[in-house]
């Protein structure tokens, strides 16, 4: 059975908001020239974060040279790098009055870089236009590339978030390009470099996981010095895409949760909805002050 033939359960019908304030995010975003990886990536949250007034927002493009098999982001050549994308991102930012900017990119393996100097110039151009931002960036894996994930951690983001997604069994399947070794080890890597930077990571559950093996996941990102901790409902954008195993009651991403914090993280948030970049600056914030 594919995923898109199971039949939703009633706590995945979510009460749509009015539209006039994503659209009216959507309509500042596109005068920019600037995109969201919660229209680009279809997130279910995405009226509710517009009717907060608040996006995500994606830099480097709107497409990715990766294709993994969850991902709505389409995967078509990239296109040229935008040099000032950083600084009119800062503006809308500013504009939309945010205090709290949460930034990620599409994977760029065509660059030398990855991407990372435009995170790092974004990173710069938030904190010269507001004043006391709080930036989290949510990045790619660099191909393992450590020069890379050094130009991010040295423009001091105060959270470095990069998600694992899924259990290391399923990565040929769900995520080719990508590596579980690696991606604990960039987590590994952030704490090292700047204990001040907070981590984080997430993951999706309904992609035939076991729970043995959520547990592993666990374990080696608490290992690794990770701090915060999402999970969420695994959605299939299409039916071309990977399907949903099963949907997870609330109760049992409740129980993830309290095993989640019991393992060690700081915070940790789970539930069907729950996605990474989702009420980012309450998690922050609500941590701040318990975190070493």
């Amino acid at each position: 059975m594919t995923g898109h033939t199971l039949n939703k359960p009633q706590w995945l019908r979510k009460t749509l908001l009015s539209g006039r304030d994503f659209r009216t995010i959507h309509e500042m975003m596109e005068k920019h020239n600037l995109h969201t990886v919660c229209r680009e990536a279809a997130c279910p949250n995405r009226w509710e974060c517009g009717a907060k007034k608040t996006a995500t927002f994606l830099i480097s493009g709107p497409y990715c040279t990766r294709r993994c098999r969850f991902c709505n982001i389409a995967g078509k050549p990239p296109v040229q790098v935008d040099p000032g994308e950083p600084e009119r991102v800062a503006q809308l930012a500013s504009d939309m009055g945010l205090t709290y900017v949460v930034v990620t990119s599409v994977t760029r393996d065509d660059l030398p870089d990855g991407g990372a100097e435009m995170f790092s110039r974004t990173i710069q151009a938030l904190r010269k236009k507001i004043s006391g931002v709080r930036v989290e960036v949510l990045i790619p894996d660099f191909k393992g590339d450590q020069n890379a994930l050094e130009v991010i951690v040295s423009a001091s983001p105060d959270v470095i978030n990069h998600n694992v997604e899924t259990v290391p069994r399923l990565y040929p399947a769900v995520r080719p390009g990508a590596d579980y070794a690696r991606s604990i080890g960039i987590i590994r890597r952030v704490a090292v470099m700047d204990s001040r930077i907070v981590t984080k990571s997430g993951m999706m559950l309904g992609m035939s996981e076991q729970e043995s093996e959520v547990e592993t996941v666990l374990a080696d990102l608490v290992d690794a010095g990770c701090r915060l901790f999402t999970m969420g409902q695994y959605l299939a954008p299409s039916k071309n895409h990977w399907p949903v195993s099963r949907y997870v009651p609330p109760e049992e991403f409740d129980a993830w949760q309290k095993l989640a914090l019991e393992a060690g993280f700081s915070r940790a948030v789970a539930g069907p909805f729950v996605r990474s970049s989702f009420n980012a600056g309450e998690m922050f914030f609500s941590t701040l002050f318990n975190l070493p």
